[in-house]
């Protein structure tokens, strides 16, 4: 498993080569409540890559600080893909980043349901003149610490994959 050191490494990594390629970051975080803008902030010289991060835990943040439609929270709930692209999208607009990640899941030990299981994360990336991308996990239940931090590798994955392919 990824273990702490290895994730500021591939941070740090990312940050370098956001930087060399003059790419800013924005954060939309609600389960993770801003591991990510923090795990990147690590990293010395991050302000010239990350913009802002937003911790979007309550509805309420996510509408005022994001502008995620309150039609939306109450139609598909905070934990869903058009919430997630919502807060992406909405991230991007409000920063002055070209792009962004966010993340809204249920990290547990409740909250879980049928339908929505303790570990559905769902990740939104907006960028610059692009559609906004969706991508759904249903991390094992290893515990709230344990949903977090692989939700944390998978928002690395989406920056990584993006500037790999830029």
């Amino acid at each position: 498993m990824t273990d702490i050191l290895s994730l500021k490494e591939r941070a740090r990594v990312l940050v370098s080569r956001y930087a060399e390629k003059e790419i800013r970051i924005t954060t939309a975080e609600s389960c993770t409540g801003g591991l990510l803008a923090g795990l990147l902030t690590e990293v010395p010289g991050s302000s010239a890559v990350l913009d802002r991060g937003f911790v979007t835990y309550s509805n309420e943040a996510k509408h005022e600080m994001i502008g995620v439609p309150v039609d939306l929270l109450m139609s598909y709930g905070a934990v869903s893909s058009e919430v997630a692209k919502a807060m992406a999208s909405g991230a991007l607009f409000c920063s002055n980043a070209n792009v962004a990640v966010s993340i809204t899941g249920i990290a547990g030990p409740d909250g879980g349901t049928k339908d929505k299981p303790v570990g559905l994360v769902h990740f939104g990336f907006a960028a610059d003149q692009e559609e906004t991308k969706h991508v759904q996990c249903l991390f094992e239940n290893t515990g709230r610490e344990g949903i977090r931090f692989q939700a944390l590798v998978q928002a690395l994955k989406l920056l990584e994959n993006f500037i790999e392919s830029s």
